[in-house]
């Protein structure tokens, strides 16, 4: 292709102007770059200008090319009309600068180098066009350079670093470029966060003389507003030493903002679907928002719905948040927030739309709480935005995200980021929010069933009872213990099958069928746990039930167990001295899955100071482990804390062996007296 002084052609190929080489007095035609082309076409090499341009008249005032290659001295012409259509513009001719200057090629060929540019829109570039005139090598080895970084802003540095020139985008973009030329300091628009950083990188790049440097950062333009930025820069070298820097600044705010906008839509995403549990969800979120988008972030989950009265204030839980380092930390454990029914957070809620609050700095957003509002008077927060959250048609949570000094406030763009983020988490949100009312209410009506042990003289009782951390919903796990009328102590406890609200309903219609069946009528307890399967067929009790329905009696020979159980693992007994057995008579298949059979009762005495003990399966149930593993792991458990006072016997069973947690935990247990005095008459039912 040729070269100009070593050069080759090919570095201008890339520059943005046109750009032409001819050869010899015939002014042969030997290169073209793509600029030139894009604005003359392609044009046949190693003919004559007049032959290449044959469609153009006086393609290149081809006289001029004379003079050049005549006196060696370079030309310019500005603002030369060519006679060349241009669809899009609608005029016929166009106008063009070019610099003629005269180059040696290969072998001592003389030629002339051509740099245009069209001006038939603005004429303005005359100077620069000038500046390559004058100054064409060093303008060459600059768009040499150029190539490698594409020119959207143009500054030059020196050798040390210092700023020596910018282009004329520059005023528009900054609105204030000859300070900076003239303080050579352009640290002074970089944003402060950003500002040692660059500075930084600058420095290290221009003391080890870097192939290419390039650094994104903000900076302030002539709004005010700092958008984000592209830099690059190339060293220009002459003679094998820096001379100078070359670079480009490119605006690339609308690029950093969606690509930060997928990324905390992604985290969102990942955060709120990788867990089930509502507070995990929602801190998991809070810290996608902070330090990214605000400096505080905190998630209010509403009471239930129901219908408020306008001048109610509107009552809600504190349940996660995230503080951006360096501020105090949110109050913990305050309870409920009361909000002031005509502030902005009960208008979030009435609305279900954001409410933007800017407030001066520290002024509560309409909390009735004095630790939060002195906590928000502490960061100085000076805005915020309320999000709602609706779950099925009725604002379930409220988000606010709040800013603080030095970060400006909240623009619409961080408004709509942040709605955005709660609207591609909002199906696992929901669902959490869901599976959380369910819970509680299904935690409420099993409390409501759980009612405490009657006190009997001589005869000790406790019970627990653990929800399962880890299962969707409430179970169907119940315990009860009641006096009959005629002085009998029953004791029972049973398993629906499920965790769900279904469950527990069913739980609370057995658990009340029974005690209806066991009043109704004095009799062995596994023909009332046959009444009470037949019950269940007749109302058509979806699922099927466990359960061990015992009866407490005193003979004449002492203390006696009546019981009988339905699909139920056996009651433990432990006697004083620390020995346990199970009882495995009196057994029969589950409850509900309709076979009408026999259930047996059986009769075991009990010792004085026993321990008899009944639980459900979620005690000594494990995946992958034999039932009996756990029996017997329950079994010596127990009869180590055979003389521990009944309270700590059932804590340390509920909380000391290794569950599962999948599944709840119900156990209630019956201390026997250690004395014959403190015997109670207690009528038999007779023989099961």
């Amino acid at each position: 292709m040729g070269s100009v002084h070593g050069l080759g052609l090919e570095v201008f190929e890339l520059a943005p102007v046109g750009v032409a080489v001819t050869s010899g007095p015939e002014h042969r035609l030997v290169y073209t770059n793509a600029a030139y082309r894009e604005l003359f076409g392609d044009r046949p090499l190693g003919v004559p200008l007049a032959e290449a341009f044959d469609d153009i008249p006086d393609p290149g005032n081809i006289p001029l090319y004379d003079k050049v290659l005549q006196t060696g001295e370079p030309v310019f012409v500005p603002d030369m009309t060519v006679r060349m259509p241009d669809p899009e513009l609608g005029v016929d001719e166009r106008t063009f600068s070019f610099s003629l200057s005269p180059v040696e090629l290969d072998q001592g060929e003389c030629g002339v180098l051509s740099v245009g540019v069209e001006t038939t829109e603005q004429t303005v570039v005359q100077d620069h066009v000038r500046e390559i005139s004058e100054e064409r090598l060093r303008l060459l080895r600059r768009y040499s350079s150029l190539v490698k970084v594409g020119a959207e802003l143009v500054w030059v540095a020196g050798a040390d670093g210092r700023m020596l020139d910018m282009s004329p985008g520059w005023q528009r973009m900054i609105g204030g470029a000859d300070d900076i030329v003239a303080s050579q300091d352009w640290s002074q628009i970089v944003h402060k966060e950003d500002r040692a950083a660059v500075v930084a990188s600058w420095a290290q790049a221009v003391a080890r003389k870097d192939p290419l440097w390039e650094h994104v950062f903000r900076i302030r333009t002539a709004t005010g507003a700092f958008h984000h930025f592209h830099a690059r820069a190339v060293p220009v070298r002459e003679d094998g030493e820096v001379i100078e820097w070359v670079g480009t600044l490119a605006n690339v705010e609308d690029r950093w903002q969606e690509n930060r906008r997928r990324t905390l839509l992604e985290r969102a995403g990942a955060m709120a679907g990788g867990v089930s549990r509502l507070k995990e969800a929602v801190e998991g979120l809070a810290h996608v928002i902070v330090p990214e988008l605000a400096d505080t972030c905190t998630f209010y989950l509403l009471l239930d719905a129901v219908e408020r009265p306008a001048s109610a204030p509107v009552i809600a839980d504190r349940i996660a948040g995230a503080v951006r380092e360096g501020l105090p930390p949110a109050p913990i454990g305050v309870g409920h927030e009361l909000f002031q029914p005509s502030g902005p957070f009960a208008r979030t809620v009435r609305t279900a739309e954001p409410v933007h609050v800017p407030n001066p700095p520290g002024l509560p957003s309409g909390i009735m709480r004095t630790t939060t509002e002195e906590w928000v008077a502490s960061t100085h927060m000076h805005d915020v935005v309320m999000l709602p959250l609706v779950v099925d048609g009725s604002v379930a949570a409220v988000v606010t995200v709040g800013v603080c000094p030095p970060r400006p406030a909240l623009g619409p763009s961080d408004v709509r980021l942040a709605t955005e983020i709660l609207e591609h988490a909002h199906g696992p949100l929901s669902n959490a929010i869901r599976y959380q009312r369910t819970q509680r209410m299904s935690l409420a009506l099993q409390s409501s069933l759980l009612a405490e042990p009657p006190e009997v003289p001589g005869l000790e009782i406790a019970a627990r009872y653990r929800a399962s951390p880890a299962a969707a919903e409430v179970g169907g796990d119940w315990y009860d213990s009641f006096l009959l009328p005629d002085g009998a102590l029953v004791l029972t406890i049973g398993d629906v099958a499920g965790h769900d609200l279904p469950a527990a309903v069913t739980m609370s219609q057995l658990r009340n069928m029974l005690r209806s069946l066991v009043v109704d009528r004095c009799e062995p307890p596994g023909d009332i746990l046959r009444r009470l399967d037949t019950a269940m067929e007749s109302l058509h009790t979806a699922g099927t039930a466990s359960c061990v329905l015992a009866r407490v009696e005193c003979a004449p020979d002492g203390w006696r167990l009546n019981y009988a159980a339905a699909g139920h693992p056996p009651p433990l007994l432990i006697t004083a001295d620390g020995k346990g057995r199970y009882l495995e008579a009196g057994h029969s298949p589950l409850l509900g899955i309709g076979l009408d059979i026999a259930r047996p009762s059986a009769i075991e005495p009990l010792e004085s100071g026993g321990t008899l003990l009944l639980y459900t399966d979620g005690l000594v149930e494990r995946p992958g482990e034999h039932l009996d593993d756990g029996l017997l792991r329950l079994c010596e458990h127990a009869s180590l804390l055979a003389r521990e006072p009944i309270e700590v016997f059932c804590e340390e069973l509920v909380a000391g062996l290794p569950t599962t947690g999948k599944d709840d935990i119900a156990v209630i247990a019956l201390r026997l007296p250690g004395d014959a005095e403190d015997v109670v008459s207690v009528p038999s039912s007779g023989d099961g």
